[in-house]
């Protein structure tokens, strides 16, 4: 109270004082934030400069909704009003870009849009610097609303640009003239394309050129702070060049200058040329001028000493390989791979193994490749890297013989990695008569090799060993006795394995019993499979988030390698799966659900989205988290929730560099639901930036009870293509609980009236996490109950209540949870008014143990 107090002095020392214990102490609910707020009314009315400077700190500070809803509408005006001094203006445009963080739905666009653009042309360059970033902001959101800052972006750019430093003088920051705000410039011309005035155009080229060539200069300073000026100014016009890919001379350009920092002393240097370059090798207009470079690029994979630019000098690799240079390519990320950290190593497999297909000619070369990752890296080589040799394999007659021959020698080393024992084992299995003509490898010597290996193998791969086995009988009768009794041993017949036993016992009877003919009919050769786009790129593309994938020539390309575009846009096949098909019974190989998503397909109309429920469980019992993660977009929720209404805040996350066009956010319910649930959904802005948040409100009230939720529909376009995602939203009945104490002798006497059969509802359960009594206490309560203790003569029973609020009705609930640690077991007990409410609460509860 006495710092409000001081908010009305009239000395500056004093109200200064006043206004710094409420930016730092006072919380937002403060019963006090009325008169406060009062206080900061006045000094903003007051036109004395430096009390409403201390107000608009302030507020800026503070940053709450709820200064946001009384001050929004009023700082705009305080911003654009002709006789604001300069040090207002500046207090202004950084408080209203704060409270446009916080609460953007709150700050009014409206006439004042067209006004602050102007305080680009101010004389002071404080205010210009401060509006900058006002700007930018504002034009992520809404970019028509301010296209009229181009111009004058570029013509002030052009002024600091071409000005000498004493010009600037008060803004010159160790020979460099105002760097911030020529970032800043830079930054907000990122927000649109390249200008289609002409003359514009060239004045803007004319600045870039400049950058370009003041960064030639030798330096005017030693001090790290120059270079760092210098640098910053550089980077960013050079981002902004990569951004418009259409003036080739500046691409090339930028592409000679970031060559040169790759030999630099400084490492964020050599990092950020790296980062930079792998952007301009996806650009046809410099993607010959960053291959210039691959010398320095592979020495520095191989003399660096940080991880992360070594890292860098991997994706730079990747990005600049095409035919020519391929083969050097992967024989130089292979030869850095047996040294390689041992966090980059998958990626570089991946990496290795899209390249090698990608731009074989020669498959022999591709096969030789592949068999060589293995080699060295067999642990980081992931499933669909061996799946993706065999689909290759299949799909090409000219390289399967080849194939079967170098995976036979490959095997024959005493220590084997298990992918390999894999590709060989099903290779052999479907191509081994290739090379049986050789008495070195002769069927006998092929199947000795083989089952050499079974031992240490472990179960998944032994049962691929099992169906070669059965292949050999068909390929090899003469081996079929050898076989047999090996499917007959013990050790399989009695094995432990139900999968490996059953496996056994079926082919030995298949062996036995089936005619020549139908066993050559169940065990023929495997079909092509479908071409589709390679399961090992939509890997990578999700190990690496597409905003930071380089394209290489076409986005899509088919299982033989080639770069014709698929007609299909399912999604990808992730060949023999070791549990699944191996006999051929179906006519194809079963797809793989988690590889059936290519976020960077070009389809224009996305398939259905299915429902994703995969966190909803997890909200039972909280109301803040992450509900959906992919790629390209992260959900977050806030959710609070008071008698029968509610109110959640959904936060979408575009993890992308590149804008979502036409964002759309809608609740869908069932027919039933629509009647037990009001949703009212605020619309969203149809454009997220890369990298930004965009906030959605939805308010809920609850009529009566259901158990049925409702679904979030997202829609938006990224990259041309249409993405539809729908969440299941964790609106949940328990959500409307009111928590109520209560006694022993209340609580039973309670429990006795709801003693109906139809109003109890019971469940014997087996505990699926630790039973810890601290967890179990803060999930019930984050159930919506209030946890009753000395309730139950049982000490170790949990015991609860509460209050279901619905617009019709209200229903008291009772619940008991009973553990029994030795049998790891739960029963759970629920008492309502209402059987279906007893059993939808059941349900949530028990799911959570």
């Amino acid at each position: 109270m006495e710092a409000v107090n001081l908010l009305s002095s009239n000395k500056y020392t004093e109200k200064q004082i006043g206004y710094l214990f409420i930016s730092v102490l006072v919380n937002s609910n403060s019963d006090l934030i009325r008169l406060i707020n009062n206080g900061i009314k006045n000094d903003l009315s007051s036109r004395n400069p430096t009390f409403m400077n201390l107000a608009l700190h302030c507020i800026a500070n503070v940053g709450s909704r709820e200064m946001a809803e009384a001050f929004a509408s009023q700082i705009p005006s305080i911003l654009v009003a002709g006789d604001t001094m300069d040090s207002v203006k500046q207090s202004a445009a950084l408080c209203l870009l704060r409270l446009n963080r916080t609460s953007p739905d709150l700050v009014p666009m409206g006439e004042w849009t067209a006004r602050v653009v102007h305080l680009l042309n101010d004389q002071h360059l404080g205010v210009v610097t401060a509006a900058a970033s006002l700007i930018t902001t504002l034009a992520q959101k809404s970019p028509e609303d301010f296209k009229t800052s181009i111009a004058l972006a570029v013509a002030r750019l052009s002024r600091i640009v071409t000005s000498a430093s004493i010009d600037l003088q008060d803004y010159t920051y160790y020979f460099v003239a105002a760097p911030w705000l020529s970032v800043k410039l830079l930054r907000l011309l990122q927000c649109y394309t390249p200008p289609e005035d002409a003359a514009l155009r060239s004045r803007l080229t004319e600045c870039l050129e400049t950058i370009l060539n003041k960064a030639q200069e030798p330096p005017k300073s030693k001090k790290v702070q120059h270079s760092n000026a210098k640098n910053a100014v550089l980077f960013e016009a050079i981002a902004l060049i990569i951004h418009y890919d259409s003036e080739p001379t500046l691409l090339v350009r930028a592409c000679n200058q970031l060559g040169q920092f790759l030999q630099h002393r400084e490492t964020n240097l050599r990092y950020l040329a790296l980062e930079s370059m792998c952007t301009l090798a996806s650009s046809e207009f410099s993607h010959e001028a960053v291959k210039t470079h691959i010398d320095t690029v592979i020495k520095s994979l191989k003399t660096e000493r940080d991880v992360s630019v070594r890292q860098r000098a991997v994706d730079l690799l990747y990005a600049m390989c095409d035919r020519s240079n391929s083969k050097q390519v992967v024989a130089e990320m292979l030869s850095y791979l047996e040294n390689a950290d041992y966090s980059i190593r998958e990626e570089i497999v991946l990496k290795v193994a899209i390249l090698a297909e990608k731009y074989a000619v020669d498959y022999t070369w591709y096969v030789d490749t592949i068999l060589n990752l293995i080699r060295i890296a067999g642990d980081y080589v992931s499933e669909e890297v061996w799946y993706r040799v065999i689909q290759i394999v299949i799909n090409r007659d000219d390289v399967q013989g080849y194939a079967a021959k170098t995976v036979f020698e490959a095997l024959q080393a005493p220590a084997c990695h298990e992918n390999l024992v894999k590709v060989g084992g099903y290779i052999l299995g479907e191509f081994g008569n290739l090379i049986a003509g050789d008495s070195r490898s002769s069927p006998l010597v092929q199947f000795d090799l083989l089952h050499s290996k079974f031992h240490l193998c472990s179960v998944p791969t032994r049962a691929l060993l099992l169906s070669a086995y059965i292949k050999f009988i068909n390929l090899f009768p003469e081996v079929k006795a050898t076989i047999q009794d090996v499917l007959r041993s013990d050790s399989q017949l009695r094995n432990a394995d139900v999968e490996l036993q059953q496996r056994a016992i079926e082919y030995l009877r298949l062996s036995s019993i089936a005619s020549t003919d139908i066993l050559a009919t169940v065990l023929e050769e495997m079909p092509p499979f479908p071409e589709r786009e390679s399961s090992i790129l939509a890997k990578l593309k999700r190990k690496k988030g597409p905003g930071n994938l380089p394209d290489i020539d076409d986005a899509r390309w088919n299982v033989n390698g080639s770069g014709e575009h698929s007609e299909s846009t399912e999604g990808t096949d992730k060949g023999p799966a070791p549990f699944t098909d191996l006999l051929n019974l179906n006519s194809a190989p079963p797809a793989a659900a988690s590889l059936l998503v290519d976020v960077l397909m070009d389809s224009s109309t996305p398939a259905p989205a299915v429902v994703s429920e995969d966190n909803f469980s997890r909200f039972v019992c909280k109301n803040n988290g992450v509900i959906f993660e992919n790629q390209l977009l992260q959900i977050g929720l806030k959710s609070e929730y008071r008698q029968n209404l509610g109110r959640i805040y959904v936060f979408f996350g575009n993890k992308t560099p590149t804008q979502f066009l036409g964002f759309s956010s809608s609740v869908t319910c069932s027919d039933a639901l629509r009647t037990q649930l009001n949703i009212h959904a605020k619309a969203v802005d149809p454009t997220v930036e890369g990298g930004a948040q965009l906030q959605q409100i939805l308010n809920i009230e609850c009529v009566s009870d259901f158990t049925d939720a409702p679904v979030l529909d997202i829609h938006f376009r990224y990259g041309g293509a249409l993405q539809n995602i729908a969440v299941k939203l964790p609106v949940m009945l328990n959500k409307f609980f009111q928590p109520t104490e209560m006694v022993s002798q209340d609580f039973f006497q309670r429990w006795k009236q709801l003693g109906l059969p139809q109003q109890e509802v019971q469940t014997i359960f087996k505990a699926k996490q630790p039973m810890d009594r601290d967890v179990t206490n803060a999930k019930i309560i984050g159930f919506g109950v209030a946890l009753l203790d000395a309730v139950d003569p049982n000490p170790t029973n949990f015991v609860g209540a509460g209050v279901i609020h619905t617009k019709s009705t209200q229903v008291g609930c009772l619940l008991r949870l009973e553990p029994n640690t030795q049998a790891e077991m739960y029963r759970l007990t629920l008492r309502t008014s209402r059987e279906a409410v007893s059993q939808r609460l059941c349900d949530l509860l028990s799911d959570q143990f």
